[in-house]
């Protein structure tokens, strides 16, 4: 199963399936839990130093010999050190988000390394492809924390349409057989999930944030901080209610630092901390392994798939 698939073959794993790079959550002990479960882990740079993504990446070597990746963020001012510890270190993989990638991209193909790019739009989809990336991934606006216009459901084939020689991987919303299924059937060669792998195991923030997950219905996850220009996607909580009462004053954006909301991992009292999710919280109710996660969603998206043919008999 798979073998055929254009994102397996191009990152040398066993399911198209890619766990977000979530900054501050995706640490090695995630990464290399889904990397060992046949899928691809990522390190969530975001605007971490140098010297804690060299730590990381060999911590996550230590854990698996499986491929995985490192997300940047673009906008992070020490992109530059970042980009020679992946060439450094020999990071098979690395996806960029938050800005343009295109200045580090010569570097990291010289080098061997496959560079995804993560957009939320299908021009700069188009561009990315026209640029050289090996892959990219088109991010609708279902997925958790900083957030685009498009729904994933209209991303998918509209890309389709211009991506015509790399791999297209989906995400936002995403985090079971039956969604899986349908980014496939939409066009997609692969997808990435980010909220259902926080509620795993192995993913290190806290339980109380997990809790907030699981207990999430469709109704409890929002958007809030529109008016900085990084609107936030996140569960209902005091700070997004303190955050709505700001946004009917309108204030300037610099009264909120939004786009430094990544990297929480939430505490005992979830109340006040940024608890960043995407829509898919509501279908999400229990705490697995990774492995479990992985295993349930290929499961489920055969028989999804095989159900959806028997429509048409």
């Amino acid at each position: 199963m798979f073998q055929n698939n254009k994102l397996t073959k191009l990152l040398n794993i066993q399911y198209p399936i890619i766990q977000g790079g979530m900054a501050g959550v995706s640490e090695h002990i995630l990464v290399a839990a889904v990397s060992n479960a046949g899928g691809i882990g990522v390190i969530g740079s975001g605007f971490a130093s140098p010297s804690w993504l060299e730590e990381e990446i060999k911590q996550t070597k230590e854990l698996t010999t499986k491929p995985f990746g490192v997300n940047l963020l673009m906008q992070n001012p020490n992109i530059a050190d970042l980009v020679k510890v992946i060439i450094k270190e020999k990071v098979p993989v690395v996806f960029t988000g938050g800005g343009n990638p295109l200045p580090i991209l010569p570097y990291l193909k010289q080098s061997g390394i496959k560079v995804v790019a993560v957009v939320p739009s299908v021009r700069l989809a188009s561009k990315m492809e026209q640029n050289g990336v090996d892959a990219v991934v088109v991010e609708g606006m279902e997925s958790g924390g900083h957030i685009g216009e498009n729904s994933t459901f209209c991303l998918i084939p509209q890309a389709r349409k211009v991506i015509k020689n790399i791999p297209l991987i989906a995400a936002g919303g995403i985090y079971d057989g039956s969604t899986f299924s349908a980014a496939v059937l939409l066009g997609a060669d692969g997808v990435q999930i980010g909220t259902r792998f926080m509620a795993s195991n192995e993913c290190q923030i806290h339980e109380n944030y997990k809790k907030a997950i699981i207990d999430a219905t469709d109704e409890d996850v929002v958007v809030v901080a529109r008016f900085t220009g990084h609107p936030i996607r996140a569960i209902k909580n005091k700070l997004s209610e303190t955050i709505k009462k700001m946004e009917e004053k309108s204030p300037f954006p610099e009264e909120l630092n939004s786009e430094r909301f990544a990297g929480n991992k939430g505490s005992a009292n979830i109340d006040l901390t940024p608890l960043l999710c995407g829509t898919c919280a509501g279908g999400i109710s229990e705490i697995k392994s990774c492995k479990e996660i992985i295993e349930e969603i290929v499961n489920d998206a055969q028989k999804t798939i095989k159900d959806t043919e028997q429509f048409y008999e």
